[in-house]
C-alpha cells in the first residue's frame, strides 16, 4: 500500500512538472488563421497588422488562410469546425459573429457564442459613407435627398449578405426611408475596387481599408456613423452633424478558436494579442489607418465574448426589421 501511496505521489508530481513545459512549448510550430473574407477588405488589413504583432511575441509565424463567400459565415463555419488544437484560429468581426444571427437564425452553421473559444478583440473599426468620386451628391444630406427621389437609380455595393458592409447600409437605407439595389462581393476588397472603378454609386463600409482611397481621391467620403470624428478624417462630419444622428455604426474584428480549444492556448494567444496591441509600433499602424485599439479592460476571452452577447441583441433587430433575414 505504502508502495502504490509514494508511486501515486510521484506521478502526481512528475505531472504537475510536465504540464507547465507542455503549455509554455505551445505554440512549436506556424499557426493558420482563417480570415473568412477576400485578401485586401478591412478584416484582412487588420488581421495582418495584429498577427505580425503577435508573431513577435510569441515566437511563430501566424499563416493566413482567406477564405470568402456567403458574407463571411462559409470560413466561420469552417474555423468552428476545425480541430481545437490552438493551431486553427479564426478572426471574426460584426458580420459573421453578430449580424449573422439574426440573418440567417437556425440556417447558420455555427453559433458565435456556444461554437468558439473567444480569446481577444483586436480593435474597433468606425464605419464612414462612401461614393464614388463623380458622384453629384458632395454631402450626406444631399445624398439622402437623391435617395429619398428616387432610391431605385442608386444602387450600393457591400462585402457579402450578412457583411459588416452589408448591415451597415441595411440601417443607413432604413432610416433614411429608402431602399436601393444592392451589389455583393466576396468581402469589401472587392468591393471598394468597384466603387473606385465606378461600378456602382455608394458603399458604407469601415474607415481602415477605404482610407488610403479616400487620400488619393479614388472614392469621397461624405461621413463617419459615430458621434466624435474620426482622428484621421477630421474634416469629414459626423453622422449628427450631417443629419441622421441615429445612423450610429461601427465594425469591429477579433479572433476566435474552435470550441474545446485548451484554456492555456487562448490565454496565451489573448496575452500575445494584447502586447502587440500595446506595442508602439503596431498600435501607430492600427491607428495610421483609423482602427480604435480596444482599453485593456475591453480585451481577454470574458470580455470578447460578452461584448459579442451584446452586438448581438443590438443587430438582430435591425435585421429583423429590415426585412432581409433569411431564416
Amino acid at each position: 500500500m505504502r508502495t502504490l501511496a509514494f508511486a501515486c505521489a510521484m506521478l502526481a508530481a512528475l505531472l504537475s512538472f510536465v504540464s507547465p513545459s507542455l503549455s509554455q512549448a505551445y505554440p512549436d510550430r506556424p499557426i493558420t488563421v482563417i480570415v473568412p473574407y477576400a485578401p485586401g477588405g478591412n478584416t484582412d488589413v487588420i488581421a495582418r497588422i495584429v498577427l505580425e504583432g503577435m508573431s513577435q511575441v510569441i515566437g511563430q509565424r501566424f499563416v493566413i488562410e482567406n477564405i470568402g463567400g456567403a458574407g463571411g459565415t462559409t470560413g466561420s463555419a469552417r474555423g468552428a469546425r476545425a480541430t481545437p488544437d490552438g493551431y486553427t484560429l479564426l478572426v471574426g468581426q460584426m458580420g459573421t459573429h453578430a449580424a449573422s444571427v439574426g440573418l440567417y437564425g437556425d440556417k447558420l452553421p455555427y453559433h458565435p457564442l456556444t461554437d468558439f473559444e473567444h480569446v481577444t478583440q483586436f480593435t474597433d473599426t468606425p464605419i464612414g459613407v462612401f461614393v464614388k468620386k463623380d458622384f453629384p451628391a458632395r454631402s450626406l444630406q444631399e445624398l439622402m435627398d437623391i435617395l429619398k427621389k428616387d432610391s431605385a437609380k442608386l444602387s450600393n455595393g457591400h462585402g457579402g449578405v450578412g457583411a459588416t458592409s452589408h448591415v451597415s447600409c441595411l440601417l443607413f437605407t432604413a432610416l433614411v426611408g429608402a431602399r436601393s439595389p444592392m451589389v455583393a462581393y466576396r468581402g469589401s476588397g472587392p468591393a471598394l475596387n468597384d466603387l473606385i472603378t465606378g461600378q456602382y454609386d455608394f458603399l458604407c463600409d469601415q474607415i481602415p481599408h477605404t482610407i488610403g482611397h479616400v487620400e488619393a481621391g479614388s472614392v469621397r467620403i461624405l461621413a463617419v456613423a459615430q458621434n466624435e470624428r474620426a482622428s484621421v478624417l477630421p474634416n469629414v462630419p459626423t453622422t449628427v452633424e450631417a443629419g441622421l444622428p441615429k445612423f450610429q455604426a461601427s465594425g469591429w474584428n477579433a479572433m476566435f478558436a474552435p470550441k474545446g480549444t485548451p484554456k492555456h492556448m487562448v490565454d496565451k494567444l489573448a496575452d500575445a494579442a494584447s502586447k502587440a496591441l500595446d506595442d508602439p509600433a503596431t498600435r501607430k499602424r492600427l491607428q495610421d489607418i483609423g482602427a480604435i485599439v480596444p482599453p485593456k479592460e475591453r480585451r481577454g476571452p470574458q470580455a470578447l465574448r460578452d461584448f459579442v452577447a451584446s452586438e448581438i441583441d443590438k443587430w438582430t433587430p435591425v435585421i429583423k426589421a429590415s426585412g432581409v433575414a433569411l431564416n
